[in-house]
């Protein structure tokens, strides 16, 4: 058994994901157990580090942790080494690129509602994130070549796909939007949270709840929550709700996380988000946001919910939305257990503790019949100790299957490109996805992304 871990944490000065990792792993009751936990946080920049560590020896003094050793620096190799866990969450300057991604290609027509994941954006988003996941997948297997590479880093499916293809690490892709759907889908039943229990399979930010069942009574839950949907008001939350609510009235099946999510992988969702037109929002006649260096604000969407509207009366309405707002100014007993999924599988691993996950983000290898063999999927997952081990999924309608399936092309075509440094590869990727409309116009975001990001994308030829 052994005695001590070291967890690295690359891409330390992360908001979304650091902190929340911080807590989970200094309050974790067996791991504080051990005779030692080592944490590294490396980042590239010295001031994100800084807070991050203070951050975290702050959180440290706060539980009363004599067996915790924190170290940090700037160098990767060092970083790694010896490391049993490995957690990614890294961009560089991502609103900055970012909101190049979402404007320029609607600018040429696209009918893209966000640029994250899906739709053109996403693939470049992809192009830029690729290169230093590998970098760290290839430090990894010279210097902790056992280790797990536990993965926060979007674009999830794609950037998974890619290291599974391209080394030989142990990676698993991670996302709280399954926790977002079973949230979702009881606010709906106006159920208790802790009363649905259920079963997903799907693509990262395009996930499907394939069944939801009563934990308590076993009951068959998708009759009621399709009975409350019609019920609650159409404006109630428009921005978040309106496609997955449409979703299931065409397809019979509970989408997550959301409309921005969802909608970046279909044509047709431009009309279910509101707040798309203002997702760094700036004035083309008085403003060079990518020229002047100045980004504008990001908006998720209209969350706060400006039609009033709300799902059900005061009376009938069961709790209040239980969301959180994390920072590094926030102190450890602001944090319940992060809704993630990092430390959680750590844990199991490490321990040989058999645990269950509703959705991971692994290769699909005969596990869901219906999508493409080898393609990173979401898919309920069972850890232990001897590692993650996917659980055979339900069989998914048939245009969900195909939707997904189209990407599962698309995943290996901005791959290849890749690999490739192949414009004409991106093309075919491009002229697949169903927000692209017309040649001329693919061939000209190509040239142009290429040149606006041309000090963080790989470089690539026609």
């Amino acid at each position: 058994m052994k005695t001590k871990v070291k967890f690295t944490i690359v891409g330390a000065g992360s908001i979304c994901f650091s902190p929340p990792t911080l807590a989970d792993i200094l309050r974790n009751e067996m791991f504080s157990n051990l005779d030692q936990i080592n944490i590294y946080l490396m980042d590239i920049s010295q001031e994100a580090l800084d807070v991050s560590s203070g951050f975290c020896k702050k959180m440290a003094e706060k539980v009363n942790r004599k067996n915790i050793h924190i170290e940090s620096g700037t160098d990767l190799a060092t970083a790694l080494s010896g490391a049993d866990f490995v957690i990614t969450a890294i961009e560089l300057e991502r609103y900055h690129y970012w909101s190049m991604d979402f404007h320029i290609p609607r600018r040429y027509g696209f009918r893209q509602v966000y640029g994250e994941n899906g739709g053109p954006g996403g693939m470049f988003h992809t192009l830029r994130n690729l290169p230093p996941m590998l970098e760290i997948a290839r430090t990894m297997e010279k210097e902790c070549p056992d280790a797990w590479l536990l993965n926060y880093t979007n674009p999830e499916a794609k950037l998974v796909e890619g290291l599974t293809r391209f080394t030989k690490v142990k990676v698993v892709g991670l996302c709280h939007g399954v926790s977002m759907g079973v949230e979702s889908a009881a606010k709906f039943m106006n159920l208790p949270l802790d009363r649905v229990a259920v079963k997903a399979v799907g693509l990262n930010h395009f996930g499907w709840l394939t069944r939801i069942w009563d934990k308590e009574t076993g009951e068959d839950l998708y009759p009621r929550l399709r009975e409350h949907e019609r019920k609650v008001d159409w404006l109630a939350h428009w921005d978040e709700y309106a496609l997955p609510r449409l979703m299931l009235r065409t397809y019979g099946l509970w989408s997550y996380p959301g409309t921005n999510h969802v909608g970046e992988y279909m044509a047709w969702s431009d009309d279910m988000l509101a707040s798309a037109k203002i997702q760094f929002f700036y004035d083309p006649a008085t403003e060079r946001p990518w020229e002047t260096g100045k980004t504008p604000e990001f908006i998720y969407s209209f969350s706060s919910n400006p039609t009033g509207r709300e799902f059900f009366s005061p009376e009938e309405n069961f709790d209040g939305d239980p969301g959180f707002l994390q920072s590094f100014n926030a102190d450890i007993e602001d944090y319940t257990y992060a809704n993630e999924f990092g430390i959680p599988i750590a844990e199991s691993i490490f321990f040989d503790k058999p645990s269950e996950f509703n959705a991971l983000n692994l290769p699909n290898y005969g596990y869901a019949k219906d999508l493409p063999e080898g393609m990173v999927i979401e898919i309920p997952a069972k850890v232990d100790g001897r590692g993650i081990h996917p659980e055979q999924a339900d069989p998914l309608p048939t245009a969900i299957a195909a939707m997904i399936s189209t990407q599962g092309a698309i995943h290996k075509l901005v791959l290849d490109a890749y690999h490739e440094r192949s414009r004409n590869k991106l093309l075919q990727a491009l002229l697949l996805d169903p927000t692209v409309s017309t040649y001329n116009n693919a061939v000209a975001l190509i040239d142009e992304m290429c040149e606006r990001q041309k000090d963080i994308l790989p470089e690539m030829h026609w």
